[in-house]
């Protein structure tokens, strides 16, 4: 699909939204920034609201009729419209905060094209929503996933909707999980998209239905396009009855980590 305005297709207005968030979290990085209360320990600040300002000025006009659901704006367009784009401004905003550069922006075409822009690399990781790619200093290298690299991202942010049943955070207390993987904790989903260009071999977090989540769309849909494996955290179909999020380089990775997941939630019963 292009539009006669702008001439991009959904993959590249989602890069284009991408960038312009992340030229925006770039910009202000290191200032003072105020803190806007959302409860529970979580806020967001000026450079969130201002980067979701710029995806959703690039959006809205390339693609006029399209609603966008933004992590700090809510909903916005037509209630009829039929596309929907899923925008997460600033994912890593306590990690931005502090002055760590481990965050990402994440804009996603709900079923469609999605990418995640690291607003410090300079890469931009995208999907058509068949293929995935990077994109950086002007060439583009499909994505290929590995589990060579054994670093595993656990989300250890809560709520942990599904404890004590299952708990991302027992894979690190079980014999299996050290002998096999290394943890690494960013607190980002900017993790996913390492997963998708090998440089994790898997990414672990709890929740509820997160295939909606502005925070995971674009991930998802990037790991899905590289080919691979995504499930809930229990093994089973993301979605509506899903939970949490596994996802691996390859079956065998996938594989173990479940079967460590389960020993947990026995172990726990």
């Amino acid at each position: 699909m292009t539009n006669s305005h702008t001439g991009l297709d959904d993959s590249g207005v989602a890069i284009a939204a991408a960038r312009a968030g992340a030229d925006v979290v770039r910009a202000m990085y290191g200032q003072r920034l105020t803190r806007i209360d959302k409860g529970a320990g979580d806020f967001a600040t000026a450079a969130d609201v201002d980067a979701e300002k710029a995806i959703l000025g690039v959006i809205h006009a390339a693609r006029p009729d399209d609603a966008v659901l933004g992590e700090e704006g809510g909903r916005q367009g037509a209630a009829e419209a039929s596309r929907e784009w899923l925008v997460d401004p600033l994912c890593g905003t306590l990690n931005y905060a502090v002055g760590n550069m481990l965050v990402a922006v994440n804009v996603a075409l709900r079923g469609g094209p999605a990418a995640v822009a690291d607003p410090f690399s300079g890469e931009v990781f995208y999907t058509d929503g068949e293929i995935a790619w990077v994109r950086h200093d002007g060439a583009d290298a499909r994505l290929a996933p590995t589990s060579a690299t054994q670093l595993v991202d656990v989300n250890l942010d809560p709520p942990f909707p599904n404890a004590p049943g299952i708990r991302a955070v027992d894979l690190l207390a079980q014999p299996g999980f050290v002998e096999r993987f290394r943890p690494r904790v960013v607190s980002t989903t900017l993790a996913l998209a390492w997963v998708a260009a090998g440089k994790r071999a898997a990414y672990v977090t709890d929740g509820g239905d997160l295939s909606g989540s502005v925070h995971f769309a674009a991930g998802i849909a990037l790991c899905r396009a590289a080919g691979c494996v995504v499930t809930g955290i229990d093994g089973g179909p993301i979605g509506q009855t899903g939970r949490g999020l596994v996802v691996a380089a390859d079956s065998e990775t996938h594989g173990r980590l479940m079967s460590l997941i389960r020993n947990g939630s026995e172990s726990s019963a």
